[in-house]
């Protein structure tokens, strides 16, 4: 990621107040963020320490409810 390419708007006084980027840039931000995102939720469910079931297993269950 190029941060070159970002502009700011600013105010009067140079106080920047927006970030300009091309869309690639912007995509790319948005993607690493997911990913982040879901490297927390899995830590999150794997520090509940559950029993692994498989999938089909789940699906069963499920569908009982």
């Amino acid at each position: 990621m190029r941060a070159k390419q970002t502009q700011f708007i600013t105010d009067d006084k140079g106080n920047k107040l927006s970030a300009v980027l091309p869309i690639k840039q912007y995509e790319q931000l948005l993607a690493e963020l997911e990913e982040v995102e879901d490297i927390k939720l899995y830590d999150a469910v794997k520090k509940r320490n559950e029993p692994i079931i498989s999938f089909d297993t789940y699906l069963k269950q499920r569908a009982k409810k």
